[in-house]
């Protein structure tokens, strides 16, 4: 057993300066913007305004249950100090300074390649594990060691050169990283209006960095990739993507870069982009958990230094549960006039915007949202849903099913103190789906049409419960809101998932008959999270 597990040394590695200025004001802060916080305002029930005060992650580290703390001490990096006898202790916030080598003041004020970046990762987290390691106190070994890497924008991509490029790291290095968190990384590159793609002669200030085939080359892809967010040499269910979907406070470039970016991005990053997948052993594609957030790229209301960042990036390194829900849609009903139209055989077409927001009882953030109004709502046609088979017939795809979202918990938060037995880890769910913009034969239906109308829309509230006699040692409870305010009366059914230790899943009927309509079944997953695996 691992003596410290789940909290391991976290390497912060930070996004991308253009600018020579931007390079030596990154460089002029020990924590290259870890250390950042943030004010906003809050409506309270009287209707008066209150201030809302994040930290940064840095301080919310330090001050809450994993007790980190940086590796500074009278003026030297403990960690880079080669006279140093100070020890290292294990549960260590460590910046990787890589920007120094390109400022003026710390280096020669060239830039180096992304693929030199990588290579200094490998060579960090090596110096890190033999300082770590060399601590009596932290009772580690070499081959226990492990590290998290968290990163924002194009640190993520520094992160995935060293992770999957062979070339650029040892693989006694790799395989002491434990999982990767990114923050708006440009996974597939940033698209901009007009040009698209960064161009790869885009070279000032190294911003071909985001051009695609420059991207597959260092994160050693085939050329000419379709896509080059494919996370290869590295499991692609242990990196975290924390999505922005807010441009309007993203405010480079006086606002150039937000419209340029459109409104599906956080002003640099287009939604799409910001997002990783794997293969498994098959063959079959893996998609790595997400969560969306209504903030921007970077600035006072930027990504990193929100709550709604830390609560995910705490969740995902040090929680003990896994939950996923899947929306498989068993029946779309049609309005009577576009039913009678598709019955006399019109061509009939129908597009769904899925809402959905995660929250955890008794907080005043959210783990995820995705709504229309914030374009990020999930978006379905309903060809992909129910395709037509070769004779005619339209059937499910349960491969299209909407993949509502990906939440870490951690079922210690909600044990009373001196309580060694977990809670019930408890969230709620509010699931939306938006009336379409229905077309007959090329054209708009609009009758009896309300815009911002819902086909459905509820908010279930969750409760997996710890029971050493269930299957994967939870029960789960729910209740719809609209019925049962504030309670979770009905159990679901537990089912084991073939092949995943562990895992189990529980389904809970949603159900509108009123048309149009929708007959669905809500599959929430539960996979235990953070077993240590020498």
């Amino acid at each position: 057993m691992h003596p410290h597990h789940p909290y391991h040394p976290i390497i912060y590695v930070r996004g991308f300066a253009m600018l020579q200025s931007e390079i030596e004001e990154t460089c002029a802060d020990p924590y290259m913007g870890f250390n950042i916080g943030s004010t906003k305002s809050r409506m309270l029930w009287d209707g008066k305004l209150k201030k809302y005060f994040f930290e940064s992650p840095v301080v919310r580290l330090a001050r809450e249950g994993p007790g980190y703390d940086d590796v500074y001490l009278d003026g030297d990096d403990l960690v880079m100090a080669e006279s140093s006898q100070q020890p290292v202790p294990y549960r260590s916030i460590i910046i990787y300074r890589y920007y120094d080598e390109a400022s003026e003041a710390f280096g020669t004020g060239d830039t180096p390649p992304i693929e030199h970046f990588a290579r200094g990762l490998n060579d960090l987290i090596l110096r890190l594990r033999d300082k770590v390691c060399a601590n009596p106190e932290n009772d580690i070994t070499p081959k226990q060691f492990r590290v998290y890497l968290v990163a924002h924008s194009m640190g993520g991509l520094v992160c995935r050169a060293f992770l999957q490029n062979p070339k650029l790291g040892k693989a006694e290095a790799r395989r002491a990283v434990d999982k990767l968190y990114t923050y708006a990384t440009p996974h597939n590159g940033i698209d901009m209006r007009i040009i698209r793609n960064v161009p790869a002669w885009a070279s000032f200030g190294d911003a071909n960095n985001f051009n695609r085939e420059r991207m597959a080359n260092y994160l050693a892809l085939p050329a000419r990739s379709e896509s080059v967010a494919e996370v290869r040499h590295f499991p692609a269910e242990r990196v975290f993507n924390l999505v922005g979907t807010n441009p309007a406070d993203y405010t480079v470039l006086r606002g150039l870069s937000s419209w340029a970016a459109g409104d599906a991005s956080d002003g640099l990053v287009r939604l799409e982009n910001a997002v990783t997948h794997g293969r498994d052993a098959a063959g079959r594609r893996v998609d790595s958990p997400a969560a969306y957030v209504h903030r921007s790229h970077s600035g006072h209301y930027g990504i990193v230094n929100s709550e709604e960042g830390y609560q995910n990036l705490a969740r995902f390194l040090f929680g003990q549960l896994r939950v996923d829900g899947i929306l498989d849609v068993d029946e779309l009903s049609l309005p009577a006039e576009v039913q009678k139209a598709y019955d006399e055989g019109k061509e009939i077409r129908a597009s769904y915007q899925f809402e959905v927001a995660v929250s955890v009882r008794g907080y005043q953030w959210q783990l995820h949202r995705r709504t229309m109004h914030e374009n990020s709502a999930i978006f379905r046609r309903f060809d992909e849903l129910f395709p037509k088979q070769r004779n005619g017939v339209r059937q499910a795809d349960r491969t299209r099913s909407p993949h509502l979202f990906s939440v870490f918990l951690d079922p210690r938060k909600s044990t009373r103190k001196g309580n060694k037995q977990f809670g019930p880890a408890s969230f709620a769910l509010d699931l939306n789906v938006l009336v379409p913009d229905y077309e007959i034969d090329g054209m708009l239906f609009l009758k009896r049409h309300y815009e911002g109308g819902y086909i459905y829309r509820d908010q279930i509230i969750v409760e997996a419960v710890p029971d050493s006699t269930a299957p994967g040692g939870w029960r789960l409870k729910y209740g719809f809101q609209g019925r049962t305010p504030n309670a979770a009366p009905r159990t679901a059914a537990a089912e084991t998932i073939p092949g995943e230790e562990g895992a189990v899943y529980f389904t809970i009927g949603i159900d509108q008959p009123h048309k149009p309509g929708i007959k669905a079944t809500l599959r929430i997953e539960l996979r235990p999270w953070n077993q240590w695996d020498n």
